[in-house]
């Protein structure tokens, strides 16, 4: 018998237990995935290869690649019952998250001789995550309106990043600065979304929700900080 009960239902000792495990989920896979990048960034070969996927259509492939891992993570996480399958599915998220994350790294690092853009843009998101979460938790305002225009905007995003690819030109520093706002408002509606919609016992969907999005903030920060150096 399925005993788990909405987040927003229960006491706030129990909602208390919730969100220790979901950010603490969410702590550990940020510590997952830089682990992940700091072995995966030593392995030459396979950096070279995925920095040859970033030309062209290739990069579209890679993209697709991530998009279909994506789905399938989620979806393990997300519907199965048990524990280990939805752990695996977030790891599995995670491998895929520091795989696509390797070529901006990569450039991030040697392009300026250091961790530098690296750490600002890290101190930057969880600084607009933090910011973020806590309005969420500190006021009553219902974003749940934002579902469809975050469906819309990554719909939009994704047609521009293909016409891109397709034609040869770069989105630039707004279309990062959109995506930042996107990632933002997508942070707002998960968080909200955690608050009121889940069970008490999917702390780890939420905290992939959160993963995601946070991941996603963290991207778009890096890439206007390189473009701006």
């Amino acid at each position: 018998m399925n005993t788990t009960r909405l987040v927003a239902e229960v006491s706030t000792e129990e909602q208390a237990v919730f969100y220790k495990k979901t950010y603490l989920h969410l702590a550990l896979g940020v510590l997952a995935f830089i682990l992940a990048e700091s072995v995966l960034l030593r392995i030459e070969p396979l950096v070279e290869f995925l920095l040859s996927m970033t030309q062209g259509y290739l990069w579209l492939a890679l993209l697709g690649g991530f998009m279909l891992i994506t789905w399938v993570a989620q979806n393990m996480a997300v519907k199965a019952v048990s524990k280990p399958k939805q752990y695996l599915g977030y790891g599995l998220y995670i491998l895929a998250e520091a795989i696509i994350f390797v070529p901006l790294l990569y450039i991030a690092i040697y392009s300026t001789g250091g961790f530098d853009l690296i750490n600002q843009a890290a101190i930057i998101t969880g600084g607009l995550f933090t910011g973020l979460s806590i309005i969420v938790f500190t006021t009553r305002i219902n974003f749940s309106f934002l579902k469809s225009v975050l469906i819309i905007g990554f719909f939009v995003a994704i047609g521009a990043i293909i016409s891109g690819i397709i034609f040869g030109f770069d989105l630039g520093f707004w279309f990062s600065a959109a995506m930042v706002l996107l990632a933002s408002g997508s942070i707002l509606y998960n968080t909200y979304t955690i608050k009121n919609n889940y069970d008490t016992d999917q702390y780890i969907p939420a905290a992939l929700s959160l993963f995601a999005s946070l991941m996603l903030l963290f991207w778009y920060i890096l890439r206007i900080l390189m473009s701006r150096n």
